[in-house]
């Protein structure tokens, strides 16, 4: 069983949106995930209960209540089908609680908000992380998520250059869209919705599902859902019932053919971009390009920019 673990002090920082969606993700590959909910407003616990019996299985526990009688052990124990946790943190975690929480985590996952009170949070988050915490960087089990970002802005530039300071690798740019806002409302994921109606967000996420793959392990058959540059075959989910109104269920996932999951390898010389500065790759990732002689070539790559070039 993988555990991941969703972490910012600082509130308002999407940790229950990639919670939920991450949760969604697993679910639509029928590995019955577990939401654990540690943060008392319940946003991730409430998404759960939203969810309609006849839609893929996601558990929720909701690791924030104390019931009297029972003991802390027996209230967070995990259903025995359960492949995969994913844990919701509150906002301002002590830091004392940090190893407690991370103890067994595969994956530690801290989203970052561009801006200046985001960046100062995510230093001192890190900072905790590796020193009170005792996580290790050569072990890669944290992660960076650059959440709700706008590019071609000032401020997602000054984002990337701080991520890329701290040496842990920078694995997804999630834009600032009204799809995840659309499927809380439902109790349901982008991953679970039509994918023509959230293909850009689905692309944004691979990098990270990918990245999630092979760093855990996680499910045999975890391929990037969505992909503009391989030809796909469409893989038909098992029959529900009871859907309720309001909910476009997903009929058939796109699943790519033989895909690799992309390798985390140190940049070296053999590289294209071997000869480029920092500042250089900086101004890439909005602007798109290399060179104008592989300008179109490289928009693609530009895109992914934070994941493949801040592995170390």
């Amino acid at each position: 069983m993988q555990r991941i673990v969703i972490l910012n002090p600082k509130g308002g920082s999407g940790k229950s949106t990639i919670t939920t969606n991450l949760a969604s993700f697993f679910a639509a590959r029928d590995m019955k995930p577990t939401v654990m909910d540690l943060d008392p407003q319940g946003s991730s616990i409430r998404w759960v209960n939203k969810r309609d019996p006849g839609i893929a299985t996601v558990y929720g526990i909701a690791g924030f209540e104390k019931k009297a009688g029972v003991t802390r052990s027996f209230a967070l124990r995990i259903p025995q089908d359960s492949q995969v946790v994913v844990v919701d943190t509150p906002a301002a975690l002590d830091a004392q609680r940090l190893p407690e929480i991370t103890r067994d985590a595969n994956t530690i996952l801290v989203p970052v908000l561009p801006s200046d009170i985001d960046i100062h949070a995510a230093t001192r988050c890190i900072a905790d992380l590796l020193l009170i915490a005792k996580i290790k960087r050569e072990e890669q089990r944290v992660a960076v998520i650059a959440n709700r970002v706008k590019r071609n802005t000032v401020m997602y530039r000054a984002l990337m250059k701080f991520l890329h300071s701290l040496q842990i690798p920078v694995i997804a740019t999630l834009r600032d869209s009204q799809a995840y806002v659309r499927c809380f409302e439902q109790g349901v994921g982008i991953f679970e919705v039509k994918p023509y109606s959230v293909r850009e967000d689905i692309e944004q996420w691979q990098p990270l599902i990918g990245w999630l793959t092979q760093r855990d392990n996680v499910g045999t058959s975890a391929s990037p859902l969505v992909t503009t540059h391989t030809e796909s075959r469409v893989v038909a989910t098992p029959p529900t019932t009871s859907i309720p109104s309001g909910i476009t269920p997903v009929t058939a996932i796109p699943e790519v053919a033989n895909v690799v999951p992309p390798t985390v390898a140190p940049v070296t010389a053999s590289t294209a971009i071997s000869s480029v500065s920092l500042e250089k790759l900086y101004s890439l990732s909005s602007k798109g390009s290399l060179n104008s002689a592989s300008q179109s070539a490289d928009k693609t790559r530009s895109a992914q920019l934070p994941y493949w070039f801040l592995q170390k």
